[in-house]
């Protein structure tokens, strides 16, 4: 089977499992107690309520509100804000959340795995020394620790006691006036405008819940680069390279590491998977105001149809990077035949 074949099959199979999804996450939002309609802060008063709720069918049978949704979805509809932000359809106001949880998602996993596997790297050429007892040490820490716990302990101690990083994330006020928005991506747009004293602020912003949100996906990185290295340098071409006077620099490096990545890549494509699990924790702690504030606001003022854009969108993310990460797999790996 080509690689093409792969990708195509894994698609196909990717729709009825988004499918299935959908239904189960719109069934079970509408079981939420209460209605979106009388929530606090909502700007539907309460005599229109139930006009509003006739007009999107919230008082027809489950049943039937399901049919009448798929309808618009196979339209192109996938409806509007109900009260977050009455009015607004929901994959534009859920791409303005966006850029701020993509932004946080590709630093914190820049970090994770390049630190990461550095750390694994370091941990197994020092097997057993105090080096690799205090790596493995961190490693585990950093599989055992909440995120929510872990970010609630580094913005007291960095941010209140000791003042070394603002207590409110995201950018300065100041200069949140000054930046001209043009891809809504602050670092992209402070680039673009050649303020670097912008871009600065934002890293200074963002290194906390992106250290917090990086902190896992490091460690479990990490973990899983040492024990696959541990393997890789016992096989018989490693004790060959070595005896041919290979460098073990050149050892680690070129003959060593490219093979011991090869379960490293599921690890992490599990973590990018995984992400926004972790970015409604980080976000919530830190009060940031991306996918995962949106999806507990969602949830809590009952907006239907952005809880199950939301969800279909994780499970597309995380089902997208496993695909992506196979693919790599069978890259890194030939054995592997499609």
């Amino acid at each position: 089977m080509s690689l093409i074949s792969y990708v195509t099959r894994r698609i196909l199979a990717m729709i009825p499992i988004l499918i299935g999804v959908l239904l189960l996450t719109f069934v079970l939002s509408l079981q939420l107690p209460g209605s979106p309609f009388n929530q606090e802060g909502t700007k539907i008063n309460y005599v229109t309520a139930g006009i509003a709720e006739d007009a999107l069918g919230l008082n027809e049978p489950i049943y039937i509100q399901l049919w009448m949704y798929l309808g618009r979805i196979l339209q192109g509809d996938w409806g509007n804000s109900i009260s977050l932000a009455e009015g607004i359809p929901v994959w534009t106001y859920i791409w303005q959340k966006a850029p701020l949880t993509i932004e946080l998602a590709v630093l914190s996993q820049i970090f994770a795995i390049s630190i990461g596997i550095r750390a694994g790297v370091f941990s197994s050429v020092n097997k057993n020394n105090p080096k690799d007892t205090i790596v493995r040490f961190i490693a585990l820490l950093g599989v055992s620790i909440p995120i929510f716990w872990l970010g609630m302990v580094l913005k007291y101690l960095f941010a209140l006691e000791l003042s070394l990083f603002p207590t409110i994330h995201g950018i300065s006020p100041y200069y949140n006036i000054a930046l001209i928005k043009v891809t809504g991506f602050h670092t992209i747009d402070s680039i673009l405008m050649g303020r670097f004293d912008i871009l600065l602020d934002i890293i200074w912003h963002m290194i906390l819940p992106v250290f917090c949100l990086a902190f896992v996906g490091l460690a479990s990185i990490t973990r899983q680069t040492r024990s696959s290295m541990l393997e890789v340098l016992e096989l018989d071409y490693i004790r060959s390279a070595r005896a041919k006077g290979c460098k073990e620099k050149d050892v680690i490096n070129k003959h060593a590491l490219k093979n011991a990545m090869i379960p490293t890549i599921t690890i992490i494509g599990i973590r990018i998977g995984g992400l926004l699990g972790g970015a409604v924790l980080t976000e919530t702690t830190f009060a940031l105001d991306g996918f995962g504030s949106l999806m507990i606001g969602a949830i809590q003022n009952r907006d239907y149809f952005v809880i199950n854009a939301l969800v279909l969108l994780t499970t597309g993310i995380f089902m997208t990077a496993n695909l992506v990460s196979d693919i790599l797999y069978g890259i890194m790996d030939p054995r592997i035949r499609y």
